[in-house]
């Protein structure tokens, strides 16, 4: 396994710019997940660290070697394909061994890692079979199966489970998960599934338009987002996102949530104080609206908020709940035996240590830390 730099690299196709000078500093045996909307420029990406696309400005490099001009299959990587990429006249054993006959690697040696990989994938039982006789899963694993066998410097990943329906989704992204704690590989794995991301992912590169809005651990892509388009961006609802302003009161600060009759104001942390008489975009992620009286934490009830209700969706272990803070559309998980009714008010429990404050101008977080 080997560290991966991604140093400004820039990619054009005619005059337009698909990638505008990404960087990326990624560890060695570390599991990046790549995330962002259709066309951000996730593909490219990894298509250029595969060596299937030439950059058109900046470097890469895998360890210590810049491969800018150096042939896919002199990278040492291998690929793990959306559409599994298994040729169907061959068994699963041929299919994962022929890489290997290939490159004239001896027949002990090609039984040895097939026999590895084979228990390792749990796939042992479907050796004989051909493609056509497996079901989406398992010809998944097939897929990692020809990768795994390589044994390389890099695995890369690009959307391999948009294929599957929801139920092995969710198999398939423990397994991956799971192999990547057993053989601690460098990982980087492309989606568009931000839970994807966050479920698997040590780092996740957050890219939107070209370049890397934001890249961190899971728990800071979710609770310290960067700018706007991470906060709506990440988290399945996303970060409700309400214009308010800032005012000073006695002992601290408060956002006032819309304007006139419809207004609210809600108590910040004393953190944001120096803040105060400017106007921002107030995030708040939807568990931090509850039912009333929910406890945050032993020693904070939240604040109470009385708000109306639009409309609740019950989803089993939840409801969400759309509602109107001052105004503003917001959205709230509650517990799953609430069902307040549209056109009904509600009363509801706010946690505002979690709130975030964006810029509205720049869009970008403001750090209370620094206030």
């Amino acid at each position: 396994m080997a560290a991966l730099t991604i140093r400004d690299v820039h990619k054009r196709f005619g005059t337009t710019d698909v990638l505008k000078g990404v960087n990326l500093e990624i560890d060695s045996g570390e599991f990046t997940v790549i995330v962002g909307p259709s066309g951000c420029g996730k593909s490219t990406l990894l298509n250029i660290i595969a060596g299937l696309e030439k950059p058109s400005g900046g470097t890469v490099a895998i360890g210590d070697r810049v491969v800018n001009n150096v042939a896919p299959k002199d990278r040492d990587i291998a690929m793990v394909f959306q559409s599994y990429a298994l040729y169907p006249s061959m068994t699963v054993r041929q299919n994962i061994v022929f890489g290997m006959e290939c490159r004239n690697v001896p027949k002990p040696q090609r039984a040895e890692a097939l026999a590895r990989v084979a228990k390792l994938l749990q796939i042992e039982p479907l050796l004989d079979r051909k493609p056509s006789q497996l079901s989406g899963g398992q010809r998944q694993r097939v897929a990692m199966g020809r990768a795994l066998v390589r044994d390389p410097l890099l695995f890369l990943f690009d959307e391999p489970l948009s294929n599957l329906d929801a139920k092995l989704r969710v198999e398939m992204r423990m397994e991956i998960k799971q192999l990547h704690q057993r053989i601690q590989s460098t990982m980087v794995y492309v989606t568009h599934d931000q839970i994807e991301a966050m479920t698997m992912a040590t780092r996740i590169a957050v890219m939107h338009q070209g370049e890397v809005q934001q890249f961190a651990d899971p728990e800071t892509v979710y609770n310290r987002p960067a700018n706007v388009f991470v906060a709506r961006f990440m988290g399945a609802p996303p970060m409700n996102t309400l214009p308010a302003r800032l005012e000073a009161v006695a002992g601290g600060v408060r956002a006032i949530v819309g304007r006139g009759e419809a207004a609210v104001a809600l108590a910040l942390p004393p953190a944001f104080a120096t803040h105060a008489g400017r106007e921002v975009i107030m995030g708040l992620r939807p568990e931090c609206i509850a039912e009333e009286h929910r406890r945050f934490g032993e020693d904070n009830t939240g604040l109470a908020l009385e708000a109306p209700v639009e409309m609740s969706e019950p989803t089993g272990a939840e409801t969400i709940v759309l509602l109107r803070i001052g105004g503003e559309r917001a959205l709230a998980r509650v517990s799953p035996d609430m069902r307040p009714q549209p056109g009904a008010m509600g009363r509801f429990s706010l946690d505002m240590r979690r709130v975030c404050l964006f810029d509205p101008k720049t869009e970008a977080l403001i750090d209370s830390a620094r206030a």
